[in-house]
Parts: C-alpha cells; structure tokens; sequence
C-alpha cells in the first residue's frame, strides 16, 4: 500500500508506475464480495451443520434414507447434528449424543432442515451418537475412543 500523492488517495496493489493498481474503492468491495462469499449463509456450498454451530473436524458421518448423522470433534467437547436429505416441509428429527458413563444430550421435534447441534464434554470418552429424520435413523456405535 502507499499514497497516490497526485490524486491524495491510498493505493493497493503493485507500485506507482507499473500498472494493475487498486485504489481503496476497489479493494473494499472486492473484499466484501469475497467476504459475502465465504461467510453466507448455507447455501449449496456450504454444509448445514458448518451453519449451525457446530466446531471441529468432521469426525464421523453416517448416512441413512432421509438424511445423515454428522459428528465433530473439537478439543474437550464432540458435537452431532442430524441433517436432512431433502429439506423443505416440517417433519420429525431427532439427534442424540451421550458420552460413555454419562447422560444423553437430546434435540428433537419437527424441524424442516437440521435438529441439533448437540454437544457433550467428551475428554478421554467414547461417544454414541443417533439421528434420525421421518422415523428412519442410525446410531454409530461408540466413536472416537
């Protein structure tokens, strides 16, 4: 960056003379462009649960009829979300996640897109986590061990 001192003006890009200058102006809005890209809402570039909070690498998905499972890990805690295959009209969805010696965390009710995000401290436990969308589900089993 340096100042344009013909015109007053902050200049990003190359230097004075050489051509292929971006003026303040330009770089603000390419730089939302960028920005409206990368953070809108989920659209069919970005995945539901990245959308609804959950953190972490993808750790396990299972697929089933009408929807998926996904589970995440991220340092202390693991997150799960169920997620529909066709979104549109309310239906049933549940997502269940239970550390190994512990109680369930439960999100369910007639959703149209995800149920969840659930989360649970997991340090050093396994996790089972089920999902299920119009009735039809599966569970992983215990995971990340």
């Amino acid at each position: 960056m340096y100042v344009d001192e013909a015109r007053g003006t902050q200049v990003f890009g190359r230097s004075a003379g050489t051509g292929g200058v971006w003026r303040r102006g330009v770089a603000y809005t390419v730089a939302v462009v960028v920005a409206v890209g990368v953070l809108g809402v989920a659209g069919p570039g970005v995945g539901a649960a990245e959308a609804a909070g959950c953190a972490g690498r993808l750790a396990k998905v299972v697929r089933f009829a009408t929807g998926e499972l996904r589970v995440y890990r991220s340092g202390q805690y693991a997150c799960a979300v169920t997620v529909a295959k066709n979104p549109g009209a309310r239906r049933p969805m549940s997502v269940t996640l239970q550390p190994r010696g512990g109680r369930a965390v439960v999100d369910s009710g007639r959703f149209t897109r995800l149920a969840g995000p659930v989360s649970v401290h997991a340090l050093n436990r396994c996790v089972r986590a089920t999902g299920s969308v119009s009735g039809k589900g599966r569970s992983t089993g215990w995971v990340l061990c």
